[in-house]
């Protein structure tokens, strides 16, 4: 089974673009973050017509009423090749942050959930979203599941696995505004899923040893800063064969972040 997730950072008038990168990668799945109340019904068209025609959005539960603090609100979406239905694992506090669907794939059925995490100019919604995501996945009966998505951390990751949230300056220290919480509740999910059973797909076939950040600068080129923010996690019964991130993409302006596609099969 073929996943890609993709912030795809509200663009409009390269839409179709983004839609043909992601129709020549054969996905069976993909999951999209930041799609927003104009794009999401060129983005169902656009499903349809690279035969991802499985669609769900999650503006279609989330609450209509919360006002964003930021002048746009936006959601994620999951389509598939094959059916789906929804599930709900993760009680985001903002509803449309995240989305579950169960797809009957070829590997049988495959529970796919897509978290798009509020970066921290949004506040403790950042820390609560979080600790959502590890409370959410926590205590589930076993199956084959993924979580993916922008989770907005971590800030650093070094060679020897050690992992740095937002929680610490750039020395490494923890940041009195921030603290203990702060920090735990990002390293409870990246890396701390593989406390659940989770590997993180790219890193459990890549090591820590390279560094491939996901969302640049825009005034620095190529990989030279920026951090890893988007991540495909797979649950014990699954085992990531493949993983890779489209940097390409980004360079070429389709989005500020880069797509990451993972192969995955069975355990066992």
């Amino acid at each position: 089974m073929r996943l890609l997730t993709w912030n795809v950072a509200r663009r409009v008038t390269r839409l179709a673009e983004q839609a043909a990168a992601i129709s020549e990668r054969r996905a069976d799945v993909i999951a999209l973050q930041e799609v927003t109340a104009r794009t999401l019904p060129l983005w169902r068209n656009a499903c349809e017509a690279i035969g991802l025609s499985n669609v769900l959005a999650s503006f279609d539960w989330a609450d209509p009423a919360r006002e964003p603090i930021a002048r746009r609100r936006t959601c994620v979406l999951i389509a598939a090749r094959t059916p789906l239905r929804a599930v709900s694992r993760i009680s985001a506090p903002w509803s449309e942050t995240v989305a579950g669907a169960v797809v009957e794939t070829e590997l049988g059925p495959v529970e796919v959930n897509c978290a798009h995490v509020p970066n921290a100019s949004n506040g403790w919604i950042k820390i609560e979203t979080l600790e959502s995501i590890r409370a959410g996945l926590a205590g589930l009966p076993p199956a084959p599941r993924l979580l993916c998505g922008d989770l907005n951390t971590p800030r650093r990751e070094h060679p020897d696995g050690t992992v740095l949230s937002f929680g610490r300056d750039h020395r490494g220290n923890l940041r009195a505004e921030r603290g203990a919480r702060w920090d735990e509740g990002e390293l409870g999910v990246v890396p701390g899923l593989r406390d659940l059973g989770y590997s993180d797909a790219f890193r459990s076939l890549h090591g820590y040893e390279r560094r491939e950040p996901s969302w640049t600068w825009q005034q620095r080129a190529g990989h030279g800063g920026g951090w890893r923010l988007d991540h495909i996690f797979a649950s014990a019964e699954l085992r990531p064969v493949r993983c890779v991130y489209h940097h390409d993409w980004r360079d070429d302006t389709l989005s500020d972040h880069s797509a990451l596609e993972a192969d995955v099969e069975l355990a066992g």
